[in-house]
């Protein structure tokens, strides 16, 4: 990846954690993440991660419920590119599957490998929650061998250095074909600091001609986009990894934080990537 190259800003619409309590634009019905959608996309997100939810905000794992999100996206904003979690504690690869195979996205993100994620309040002493998130190369192999039969491009989530190193050989497997899309995700207690050292460190270890996009989780965030912007990355925000604009308010809407995002490019001399020149970018034909 060059400098030169447009940057990919993705929107990541929700997650499965934080609920409208601690932050209202959060959607929960099909109809709101359309609306978010439409935002993000206005403002510059080329790609739209989701992780579904049922109307109550609780996380869903089922095919209607993805579809009936997938729908709304597609009608609020047609041309991005929409991008699937995968990731699940307790949700076997066979339910994961049957939405990719139902709703085909262009993209899926692929957990690669396992760790133990949790969250720590300095103020209370006390871990907020913590879990060890169990992602084997047995259900990997699994994945990446559905989304091969069905078109879909992986997305590798790297928490930490050993698993950007554990591309390689899954793609001596002949699992890992074309260029690589990884993810460098850090900030998450348990995975790599938030660092921009740390973000060159995993970019030092991608394998030869990789895409890469940065993840960074909460406040630390916009130094880290920057950080990424300056490396050559793509980056991905929105409500799932971080509720906050820079000064400390909180985001009306994923848009505000693609807003963001899309001014910090282009303040660098960087140019967003339109949904066409992601594509062109990932390997990706346009609907998938």
């Amino acid at each position: 990846m060059a400098l030169a190259d447009p940057v990919i800003i993705t929107c990541a619409i929700s997650g499965v954690l934080a609920n409208r309590q601690q932050c209202p634009a959060i959607p929960y019905t099909p109809e709101e993440y359309g609306q978010e959608a439409r935002r993000a996309a206005e403002e510059g997100a080329a790609m739209i991660h989701i992780h579904a939810r049922k109307a109550d905000g609780s996380p869903s794992f089922e095919v209607e419920d993805y579809a009936a999100i997938t729908a709304a996206i597609r009608e609020a904003a047609p041309e991005v590119i929409i991008n699937f979690s995968t990731g699940a504690v307790g949700v076997a690869v066979e339910k994961r599957v049957a939405y990719l195979r139902a709703c085909r996205p262009e993209v899926a993100a692929l957990n690669m490998g396992s760790m133990n994620y949790a969250k720590y309040s300095r103020r209370r002493r006390e871990f907020v929650f913590e879990m060890v998130f169990s992602n084997p190369f047995a259900e990997i192999i699994a994945l990446l061998e559905a989304m091969a039969e069905l078109g879909i491009k992986p997305e590798h989530e790297c928490f930490d250095i050993g698993h950007v190193a554990s591309i390689a050989p899954l793609g001596d497997l002949g699992l890992v074909g074309g260029r690589p899309h990884v993810n460098c995700i850090l900030g998450v207690l348990g995975g790599i600091p938030a660092s921009a050292r740390n973000l060159e460190a995993m970019v030092d270890n991608l394998p030869a001609g990789a895409h890469w996009s940065l993840i960074a989780i909460s406040r630390a965030q916009w130094l880290m986009v920057a950080a990424a912007l300056a490396l050559g990355g793509s980056v991905r925000v929105g409500l799932e990894d971080n509720l906050y604009l820079p000064d400390g308010e909180m985001a009306r809407s994923n848009g505000d934080l693609i807003a963001q995002a899309r001014r910090m490019t282009e303040a660098v001399g960087r140019t967003p990537a339109t949904p066409a020149q992601a594509r062109a970018l990932l390997g990706l034909t346009a609907g998938g």
